[in-house]
């Protein structure tokens, strides 16, 4: 079996490899200002990641290859994956017929579900695209909810993460993710020295040549409020999700990660998923709906110009990978096949088009280019310019008329108007008054959000998102 995933891998990769790879550039790092990603020659990293958490667990090759040609044609960088899954993923085998864990221990890893894993972290790697790797769901550190069981300690928990980082040191799409879902300190409940022993193991392992974050569960903590100072954690990670109703507040949580010191980047890592219900606990009402494509544009876009290093988008059936082989969860409204081509999965690649379009690195968030106050929930309107303010960047929610403080910006401007519906740019008209522009958008209303993106016309840097 070994030699047949090895041969199949090789196979499907070999068509990629001429493709130019996003991995000559070095490991990814944080940027000297603290606040984005980029490779260790300089070249800037966008997050863009989507949740693939079961991938390992409920897909087989042929499958795992379908779904990763997907989202790099889309223009994802990052899947998050967990190699001991959430669902009895230590019980229940994978599409060969094989456990993670021969009796259920952390030391004693089964080598032949880590050789399909290996296969598809090679798919990925042809395809330029990172794995967010995580060595367990939480649940098998933290309890809480879900069917764990709880196997980790701080013993096994380092002989574990170094087994797992010696077997990936020298693959260059591994983003360590810890945590799965779960908080790193609750009440009295004090996990930190498991996640600290696993970390020190892949690090080991490693000889430091790995970059870790923590997926913590959904509210208003990030891991700023547990970790922050722990000096294995490279990046924050929050996750504004689904049971909050519309609208969270991820740009406050995104400013608030910007406030600490040492300055770490940060992103939501798991915002609304497109088509998941609105609310489902403890019981849906179905009046509330699902989020849709909107939703995703709202949530993605304001937390990345509130200055966050990406974002991660996910949709409800994607996520758990729904067939007919497996037991739905909180109501998905379609299977996995047909929900890789939903709207807000093409619409988050127009994001980070846009993004990579303009200098990447030393963005600023600026809220004293909008005039009149940013709004709040749904009309809540994030801006941010460049570092040598030769742009700035404005999304508006809603399409209505907006008023821009022009003193940070060059005297001579060219602006745009971005639809994040379609990706496409036109130049905006705008009305220029003492120290400001006034613009209108080419529509206007809910369900019309906009970017207004302002050049220096001296730049010439072309239409935002080509």
């Amino acid at each position: 079996m070994r030699l047949l995933i090895t041969i199949f891998s090789i196979l499907i990769s070999c068509t990629y490899l001429s493709a130019q790879s996003l991995f000559g550039h070095g490991r990814l790092q944080v940027t000297k200002d603290g606040h984005y990603l980029q490779f260790a020659d300089g070249t800037p990293f966008f997050w863009l990641g989507d949740t693939g958490w079961e991938l390992f667990h409920r897909l087989n090759l042929e499958e795992a290859k379908q779904y990763l040609d997907n989202r790099a044609a889309k223009g994802f960088t990052v899947i998050q994956a967990v190699a001991l899954a959430e669902f009895d993923g230590l019980r229940k085998p994978n599409q060969y017929g094989e456990v993670p864990l021969n009796n259920l221990d952390p030391t004693q890893p089964n080598e032949k579900y880590f050789t399909e894993m290996d296969s598809v972290i090679h798919m990925a790697k042809a395809r330029n695209l990172f794995i967010g790797l995580l060595p367990t769901w939480g649940d098998k550190v933290t309890k809480m909810w879900g069917t764990g069981p709880v196997v980790f300690d701080s013993v096994n928990a380092y002989t574990y993460g170094k087994w797992i980082g010696n077997r990936y040191k020298n693959e260059p799409n591994i983003i360590w993710i810890l945590g799965g879902d779960r908080p790193a300190v609750q009440d009295s409940n004090d996990w930190r020295p498991v996640w600290r022993a696993m970390a020190r193991g892949i690090i080991e392992a490693t000889d430091h040549q790995c970059f870790i974050t923590y997926h913590p569960s959904g509210g208003d903590n990030s891991t700023s409020q547990w970790i922050h100072h722990e000096p294995w954690l490279d990046m924050n990670m929050f996750q504004s999700g689904h049971g909050s109703g519309h609208d969270v507040a991820c740009w406050d949580l995104v400013k608030r990660d910007r406030s600490y010191t040492p300055t770490k980047p940060t992103l939501d890592g798991e915002p609304n998923y497109e088509d998941h219900p609105v609310n489902p606990w403890p019981k849906w009402n179905p009046d509330n709906g699902y989020y849709r494509a909107y939703d995703v544009r709202k949530q993605t876009y304001r937390s990345v110009f509130a200055g966050a290093c990406g974002v991660t988008y996910g949709h409800h059936a994607i996520w758990q990978f729904m067939n007919a082989r497996e037991e739905t969860i909180n109501y998905p409204d379609r299977g996995w096949i047909n929900a890789m081509d939903r709207p807000g999965a093409y619409q988050v690649g127009y994001l980070r088009r846009l993004m990579e379009s303009r200098p990447a690195l030393g963005r600023i968030p600026d809220s004293l280019l909008v005039a009149g106050g940013l709004g709040i929930k749904g009309e809540h309107i994030e801006a941010f310019r460049g570092r040598d303010n030769s742009y700035a960047m404005i999304y508006l929610p809603v399409g209505k008329t907006v008023t821009i403080n022009t003193a940070a910006l060059p005297q001579r401007l060219i602006a745009w108007w971005f639809n994040p519906q379609d990706g496409k740019a036109q130049q905006a008209a705008i009305n220029t008054a003492q120290g400001t522009i006034t613009a209108t958008p080419p529509t206007t209303g809910v369900e019309n959000d906009w970017v207004l993106v302002l050049d220096d016309a001296a730049k010439g840097y072309g239409a935002p998102g080509k």
